[in-house]
């Protein structure tokens, strides 16, 4: 039942990451850069901290009493993911919703769950028992699912013409786009290692009466406050540089509100999907590791859905729409299967 209710709260998470960049089809007279930082303020800064403090008694002096390697690693690491979260933004921006979430989160879901099971010294697990052999299954599908959404995104690349491409995507770009999910990919990863290595922080957590299932909140304060950095950084660069300063100030002040708005509604959406990952990850037992693969399959799940909902897959063919609906349910399958060794190791 516990493994159950973790899937449940990843697959919730996973909604909530899929939908997050749907609201920005509504942002008018902004960068594509001045809509990033300010959802990323909202999303890395203040709602973490307020998820912190509504879900522990003491979410500062859990802070302060955590060690600095781990407060330190995982700062670290989340500046990483910062950068890795930007190329996948840009990702997004050139691909389109769908191929774009598949290509980098599907690098993700690889990276963001092999290392950290190496980090715990758990890799042996899946090789050695009979749940850990359910699980690398489970795996092994993801990256099935995974190639056959991105083998449908290579399909639609080659049969639309470049106006079919530049109507559901505003700045079509195969080339970038492709060298930016994959590096998004890799990089977004390191919210992984992150919490891996923000460990210390929940056992604090948990020792100054965090409740078990909210116990990796804490973690995501510092993480999160890393991927504000290198983001801001960035924001900062291209702005100066392309005079978008201005942005936030826009005229008729009924756009403006809306844009703000929107951001808004797309931090509160991507923070969301680190609060129920934090707490379908307490749910995963000794294979906690494979919660990252979850959560990716999740997204890409989610994500095709909105692909096919904002009709970024309308004008291919019969083949490549197979090909998207096999990876849709092998993912789901993947899923499945890695919840079902979970609950074969009793946790």
């Amino acid at each position: 039942m516990e493994q159950i209710l973790g899937i449940i709260y990843h697959s919730i998470g996973g909604f909530s990451s899929a939908s997050f960049y749907v609201p920005y089809n509504g942002v008018r007279k902004w960068s594509w850069g001045t809509y990033w930082i300010v959802l990323g303020f909202v999303a890395w800064m203040i709602m973490p901290t307020i998820g912190g403090l509504i879900t522990s008694p003491a979410l500062w002096e859990i802070l302060s009493a955590s060690s600095f390697r781990a407060k330190t690693w995982t700062y670290i690491y989340g500046f990483l993911w910062g950068f890795g979260g930007l190329l996948a933004g840009l990702g997004l921006r050139y691909l389109g919703l769908a191929l774009g979430q598949s290509i980098c989160l599907g690098v993700s879901a690889i990276v963001g769950t092999i290392i950290p099971a190496v980090m715990q010294d758990k890799i042996g697990l899946l090789f050695t028992t009979a749940s850990g052999a359910v699980i690398l299954t489970g795996f092994i599908i993801c990256i099935a699912g995974v190639a056959c959404c991105g083998y449908a995104g290579i399909l639609k690349d080659r049969m639309l013409s470049d106006a079919d491409k530049k109507a559901s995507v505003k700045e079509f770009s195969a080339f970038k786009g492709f060298i930016m999910a994959l590096m998004g990919g890799v990089l977004s990863a390191c919210m992984a290692f992150a919490i891996t290595a923000g460990a210390p922080i929940a056992r604090q957590a948990a020792l100054m009466g965090t409740d078990a299932v909210f116990v990796n909140i804490p973690i995501f304060v510092l993480a999160l406050a890393g991927g504000f950095t290198s983001n801001l950084i960035y924001n900062l660069i291209t702005s100066f540089k392309n005079k978008t300063f201005g942005d936030y100030t826009i005229k008729p002040s009924k756009t403006l509100t809306r844009n703000y708005f929107l951001a808004f509604l797309s931090g509160l959406m991507w923070y969301g999907q680190f609060f129920f990952y934090g707490m379908g990850a307490t749910k995963m037992g000794q294979y906690d590791f494979a919660s990252w693969s979850i959560h990716m399959a999740s997204i890409i799940i989610f994500s095709n859905l909105w692909g096919v909902v904002l009709k970024e897959w309308k004008a291919v063919s019969k083949k490549t729409k197979f090909y998207l609906w096999l990876g849709i349910i092998a993912l789901m399958l993947s899923v499945v299967l890695i919840g079902a060794g979970n609950n074969m190791a009793g946790i």
